[in-house]
């Protein structure tokens, strides 16, 4: 039953390693890859302080010893003694004639901004923040389309040292309301409204609604988006326009473990957990990342189809103006007009790393033409948010990567601040795998009893410390400890069922909460997922588990299928089959329900577990986060 059985599709040229950051390390160094990932996890001092010199960080005050365990091995201290601004490290270090973000519209309006401009917009929402009384430590939420001003937000509340709470831009009152209760925010930064697909969301009425049980709120500043007619409530509501006017701005450095960002993440059941992060973590991870894994240059112009709500937003704003390369930031529904937007994107604005992930690939294959397109910036195709299916991934690679560009998976989480596996370009790739851990993570599969597996499922772990862990959930400590610390002793335990193969390649079979256990045998959703998109008529599914009482559990699938799919009986008896063909009859789906959409989150995971709940007719949990809650009512119908 192994679908992992796949040669290498992917090879670099000599020329892609030699000229790639890692290459330059490992012969700086006289290192092996190999060796270089092994002294990455342990060798915190001599990694760390590599890296800060590779990419020209700057320190205020520099630090003294790298990482601090004293406290305990859960809360450890990074970068101790060390005094930073972020803000400084992404903006005033960098040469200010350069250009630090193009963005644009779903209408099709394009701004640029080179670092000094951005520099004055971010003092001037800086000193703005200041004047209405916004301090040290202070939470302000961000709740804005993805736009400049989600950069300038996010990089101005860190300047002064008070904490950002960003928030999706597709949330209604309730997860708004919710988060900023939680996170007791004093002050929101939001817009009047934005376009989807040729309709007008307007944020300051659902936000306005919201406020009205959000009693920490003293302050909103309303950026003027699409210039609609909006209402002001007097000495809470201010234009960003009329109060951003001072383009000077003294920033102070702080220490490296002060507070910067609260990330809120979906609860099974209950509230969100909010991921707190400091100045000396999650903006550095990201930088790391992007120059390790990501292979990124100043030269370069990267992009990740997100939302200033997924961690990747911030990861995107933080790791391109740290590591002085030009960002790209897309407002908008990438198959609108059509499914060929991202195509036109990449050739308008030379963008030479594309974020994306395989629910979108799977959105748009069936209807895209990229071979209409030059596609020659394109260097690296960045991959998050799902497991791959293979027919995705080699559509992928031929139609968007030409067969050229690697596909760089890429897997974390908010909670480390990036990614525990990842492909570097050094190396080939395998279809839908991960061709390393992550430099300066120690990542393993342990099985129940924490020993190591190989050729066998088991959990994601991380056995050594990392800069970009949370330094736990805001007011809530405990349910930290609970959900990454308690299953093994002293190791991260993140969440996410896993295989490795002989030849060292990773694969991600999705969260080990819905991992199926059948006839006493594991097998990761994604698994069966992969089999049924091999079936030509399938867009994409999603599998859970259900009670059984001989096997323990079995599987149902939930297929959304191509427009015009003919004879759907025919088709489930044949997907059934090809199923059974591929992976044995104890696998056997129980069976295929189709349906017109699958519970989405705003970055695009499937929520298996809310499709399982609605099945055994238990709780959703917190479902805040999905993009279209009205599937679940068709979902209700069917299995009725």
């Amino acid at each position: 039953m192994n679908r992992f059985n796949y040669e290498i599709e992917w090879y670099p040229s000599d020329e892609v390693i030699k000229n790639s950051n890692l290459y330059k390390i490992l012969s700086e160094e006289n290192l092996s890859y190999d060796d270089f990932i092994r002294k990455s996890a342990y060798d915190y001092e001599w990694f760390w302080r590599k890296f800060f010199e590779d990419i020209n960080f700057v320190w205020e005050k520099e630090f003294e010893k790298v990482i601090d365990i004293s406290k305990s091995r859960e809360f450890p201290s990074f970068f101790v003694g060390g005094k930073l601004n972020i803000s400084k490290n992404c903006l005033d270090y960098n040469d200010l004639k350069k250009i630090a973000l193009i963005s644009e519209s779903e209408s099709g309006t394009v701004r640029i901004y080179t670092y000094e401009e951005l520099l004055k917009e971010v003092n001037k929402l800086s000193n703005a923040l200041l004047e209405l009384g916004i301090k040290e430590g202070d939470r302000v939420a961000i709740y804005l389309p993805f736009i400049p001003e989600v950069a300038i937000s996010i990089l101005s509340i860190s300047r002064i040292g008070a904490i950002a709470v960003p928030l999706f831009s597709g949330f209604s009152e309730e997860p708004i309301k919710t988060r900023i209760n939680i996170s007791n925010a004093k002050a929101v930064i939001t817009a009047d409204g934005f376009r989807r697909r040729n309709k007008i969301v307007y944020m300051k009425d659902i936000l306005d609604k919201a406020l009205l049980d959000c009693p920490s709120v003293e302050k909103v500043i309303i950026y003027k988006n699409l210039n609609t007619n909006i209402s002001l409530q007097k000495g809470r509501d201010y234009y960003w326009d009329e109060i951003c006017k001072v383009e000077t701005f003294q920033a102070k450095a702080f220490d490296s473990e002060t507070p910067l960002m609260i990330i809120y993440t979906s609860g099974t059941t209950g509230r969100p957990k909010g991921a707190l992060h400091v100045h000396g973590g999650f903006p550095i991870k990201s930088a790391q990342d992007m120059f390790h894994v990501f292979d990124i240059k100043q030269n370069d112009i990267i992009t990740w189809i997100t939302d200033i709500g997924w961690m990747m937003g911030p990861w995107l704003i933080f790791g391109s103006l740290i590591n002085r390369a030009t960002m790209f930031m897309y407002d908008g529904a990438i198959d609108f007009p059509d499914e060929n937007r991202i195509f036109e994107l990449v050739d308008k604005h030379k963008i030479s790393i594309l974020g994306i992930s395989p629910t979108i690939i799977r959105s748009i294959m069936s209807k895209s033409s990229p071979k209409n397109y030059s596609l020659k910036s394109l260097r690296i195709i960045g991959s998050t948010g799902e497991p791959w299916n293979i027919e995705p991934w080699r559509w992928t690679l031929k139609n968007i990567g030409k067969n050229k560009v690697p596909i760089i998976n890429y897997s974390g989480g908010t909670e480390i601040s990036g990614g525990i596996l990842c492909c570097v370009i050094i190396r080939g790739i395998k279809p839908m795998s991960f061709n390393s851990v992550n430099p300066g993570i120690d990542a393993d599969i342990f099985d129940e009893n924490g020993i190591s597996v190989k050729n066998e499922i088991g959990y994601l772990v991380v056995k050594n410390l990392n800069p970009g862990m949370t330094r736990g959930f805001y007011m809530e400590n405990d349910r930290y400890i609970e959900t990454y610390w308690s299953k093994y002793k002293d190791v991260w335990y993140h969440g996410d069922l896993a295989y490795v193969d002989e030849d060292g390649f990773y694969y991600i079979l999705g969260r080990a909460d819905d991992t199926l256990k059948i006839a006493g045998k594991r097998i990761g959703p994604a698994e069966i997922e992969s089999i049924i998109s091999e079936y030509k008529l399938v867009k994409e599914s999603a599998v859970i588990g259900i009670p059984d009482e001989i096997k323990g559990q079995v599987p149902v699938a939930f297929v959304v299928l191509r427009e015009n799919s003919g004879d759907v009986e025919n088709i489930k008896k044949e997907i059934m089959q090809l199923v059974i063909e591929k992976i044995g009859k104890a696998f056997a789906l129980k069976e295929v329900y189709f349906v017109s959409d699958l519970p989405k989150t705003r970055n695009a995971k499937i929520m298996r577990r809310v499709i399982k709940s609605i099945y055994l007719n238990e709780p959703l949990g917190d479902i805040s986060s999905l993009v279209n809650p009205e599937c679940l009512e068709e979902i209700k119908s069917i299995i009725s």
